[in-house]
């Protein structure tokens, strides 16, 4: 009888999470190399996968056993990769690519802004103003190579969570919604071709929403939904009969979100709903993405972070809302209904 195995003691455990980060790199390195989409249609050999990729025989095998021991990518007995259930997200020719998500995690501002969690912890600054010198958006709006790369990765991120959105939320209750800083539009067309009475508006900065029209047109809702340029510590679009925002919120401090929320809650009519997509940081000692998240918000923003369920109750309170449900999705979000108080 083969003895159960032991679990590895506290210092190799330890050892593992300090180094996460190669695990990352080699992840940002098969995804650059857009190695699973090879893989799609069948195992091959690492001379072959080398030569179109053009790389390093050796030390591409070296790199993909290394993920394959972590259940990315399969080495077959015959010494050919395949994918596997973990490396098909990084195909970038399927629904739901993460892809583009894994070459944002590897740019240049990125690890930079990682390097200077110290900074941040130590000061309570976001890491990417000590950096770069600027709010990671102005930058953004400056950079617009970089600024791609980002909205790539948004965009494939508001893949996985969209038909979750769409599946746990009831929008065919309303008439006309506004996606408040919906970017490209991905979620606002989700929700449109899932309702098709509704008719919807996508408001966002002249820069981000750059495109917006052919992509919406692209999915053949140009019919339906407009699409407006703005600042929302300005003004947002009145009259509509729901306001939704994902992925918004965490990006502020307090008193920043206060002033958008404030913004909303003037031009929405009376029985009008406030719908903010996020995730809830749960309370206890358990894993979560959230936790971590929250250190992301804490590099790249300035005094953005995810938020618990008492906070975002006293948020909304003090934006004129009143937080009525939770409904959680299939995905890690959660959609949080408000109404004017």
């Amino acid at each position: 009888m083969n003895p159960e195995p032991k679990a590895p003691p506290p210092g190799a455990r330890l050892r593992d999470l300090a180094t996460g980060y190669f695990v990352s790199r080699a992840l940002q390195v098969a995804a650059r190399l857009d190695v699973a989409t090879l893989l799609a249609s069948g195992p091959r050999s690492c001379a072959e996968l080398a030569r179109l990729t053009r790389t390093h025989e050796d030390t591409l095998y070296r790199l993909l056993r290394a993920l394959a021991s972590f259940g990315v990518f399969l080495e077959e007995a015959d010494g050919r990769f395949a994918n596997t259930e973990l490396s098909s997200p990084l195909r970038s020719d399927v629904p739901g690519s993460m892809r583009a998500m894994l070459l944002f995690l590897g740019e240049e501002t990125m690890l930079r802004t990682w390097e200077s969690l110290e900074h941040s912890v130590t000061t309570g600054e976001p890491g990417f103003e000590h950096v770069y010198g600027t709010h990671h958006f102005d930058y953004l709006s400056r950079h617009p190579d970089e600024a791609k790369v980002f909205d790539a990765a948004m965009t494939s991120y508001s893949t996985m969570v969209n038909a979750a959105i769409v599946k746990a939320y009831d929008f065919s209750v309303f008439r006309t919604v506004v996606d408040v800083a919906g970017g490209r539009g991905s979620t606002l067309c989700t929700i449109l071709e899932t309702n098709p009475t509704l008719r919807g508006t996508l408001f966002d900065m002249p820069h981000v929403i750059e495109g917006a029209r052919e992509y919406i047109e692209q999915r053949g809702l140009a019919d339906r939904c407009e699409v407006v340029a703005g600042d929302f510590f300005e003004a947002v679009p009145p009259g509509a009969d729901a306001y939704f925002m994902k992925h918004i919120i965490h990006d502020w401090d307090d008193r920043r979100c206060v002033k958008i929320l404030h913004n909303c809650h003037g031009v929405m009519p009376t029985a009008a709903k406030l719908l903010v997509s996020e995730r809830v940081v749960p309370p206890g000692n358990g894993r979560s993405y959230s936790k971590l998240a929250d250190l992301l918000m804490l590099l790249m923003t300035p005094g953005g972070k995810e938020r618990t369920e008492a906070q975002f109750r006293a948020l909304f309170a003090a934006g004129g809302f009143e937080l009525v449900r939770l409904i959680s999705t299939e995905s890690e979000h959660i959609v949080l209904e408000c109404v004017k108080r």
